[in-house]
């Protein structure tokens, strides 16, 4: 068991225990610090809190963090399109249909199964037993670069760089209609949709801040190839955000149109370009995931 502790500044505002704990351990996931919470593993001088519990100038605040489980989670030899590997982490080219890490009821196939086979032991362990290694993700239909943490000082850097917006990542993608501007910038919180629990939506009530630059790189009538700059990570942030003004990128039915012309798996995004600084060493570094074939036979038919 690991305990950390913190000690709330006197000039703190009354700010929830999850929101706290989020911004204090970024290396978490809120999903798992929600769940120490339920567990009652989360104290204020020493009582346990829920939640919702604001905290308080001068309290002390303890997380109880368990020890590792043993993963149930099996070593898979899938192939992998290894980007740059060394002994700290691994950029990887993620290709479509692939989901990122485990979920319930979903254990096999993923590329956390593909990571354990190639890296054994070496994986940082910081998100839990069902995401060794991830620090980000991207969707199952979502090609693309993807970093993979050896250990947890690695790890904690990079969710440190993401936390700060300072990681390189531009998208490359295809959207439905014509884009009036040849550049935008798309603010809009996103949280949970209102009624569909399983999608996002731009949620003002209780959503988290969200920025998406985008730039017009072909037009194509019908349909315009763009690239995505991320300020933020939300879940599903470009696709809510593309719909949000009326351009939902082509192929993608859960946000825009159920007929599918090209009989596309799911959204034309991909993860074209990842950079950061090298928790290690210090150096920049910058990788680029080249368009899958599906992506590029699409805009050839688009050129025609």
């Amino acid at each position: 068991m690991n305990l950390l502790t913190f000690t709330i500044d006197q000039e703190a505002a009354p700010l929830r225990i999850d929101r706290y704990l989020a911004e204090q351990c970024p290396e978490f996931s809120r999903s798992y610090l929600q769940k120490l919470l339920k567990e009652q593993k989360v104290t204020a001088d020493d009582k346990p809190v829920k939640a919702n519990y604001k905290i308080q100038p001068g309290v002390q605040i303890q997380v109880e963090v368990p020890d590792m489980e043993v993963p149930d989670i099996l070593p898979e030899n899938i192939p992998l399109d290894i980007l740059y590997e060394d002994d700290y982490l691994l950029v990887v080219n993620k290709p479509k249909g692939m989901v990122v890490h485990p979920a319930a009821g979903h254990t096999e196939g993923t590329l956390v199964n593909a990571v354990m086979a190639h890296c054994g032991d070496n994986l940082s362990g910081i998100n839990g037993v069902l995401r060794p290694g991830i620090v980000h993700r991207i969707d199952k239909d979502t090609t693309g670069a993807l970093v993979i943490c050896k250990e947890d000082s690695v790890h904690r850097d990079l969710a440190e760089q993401l936390k700060e917006h300072s990681i390189k990542r531009r998208y490359r993608a295809v959207v439905q209609g014509n884009l009036k501007e040849d550049e935008g910038t798309i603010e809009g919180p996103i949280g949970r949709h209102p009624t569909d629990r399983k999608k996002m939506a731009i949620n003002h009530k209780n959503g988290k801040p969200a920025v998406t630059h985008y730039k017009v790189l072909e037009r194509f009538g019908q349909y315009t190839y763009i690239e995505c700059r991320l300020e933020t990570g939300r879940t599903h942030q470009i696709r809510v955000h593309m719909t949000s003004i009326g351009h939902p990128l082509l192929g993608d039915t859960v946000y825009g149109s159920s007929k599918n012309p090209f009989h596309l798996q799911g959204q034309t995004l991909h993860a074209m370009i990842l950079g950061f600084l090298h928790p290690v060493t210090g150096e920049y570094m910058e990788f680029e995931a080249p368009l899958p074939d599906y992506f590029l036979k699409l805009l050839e038919k688009l050129r025609k």
